[in-house]
């Protein structure tokens, strides 16, 4: 019974930090990039690219968005996981 229960925390640990690595990454592009077109009127990264497909400028908030609710399904998982659920 240990045995099992060690490979199954074994094969979520890959699954769970790809979520916190797309999450960040969707989120700081995504947020940064609308702060700094608001700001400086540039766009780079993910703003470049959603202006150059003609996405209205919300655009990049989705993307922040998008990154903040990985981050949010990665904590409530690993919370889960620490509770023994």
């Amino acid at each position: 019974m240990r045995k099992r229960q060690q490979l199954n925390t074994s094969e979520t640990k890959p699954g769970q930090g790809l979520l916190w690595l797309f999450g960040a990454i969707l989120s700081i592009q995504g947020f940064g990039s609308a702060i700094t077109e608001a700001g400086w009127n540039t766009s780079f990264g993910v703003a470049g690219l959603l202006r150059a497909a003609d996405v209205p400028e919300w655009g990049t908030l989705l993307v922040g968005c998008a990154g903040a609710a990985l981050l949010a399904t990665a904590a409530r998982r690993r919370y889960a996981k620490g509770r023994g659920a």
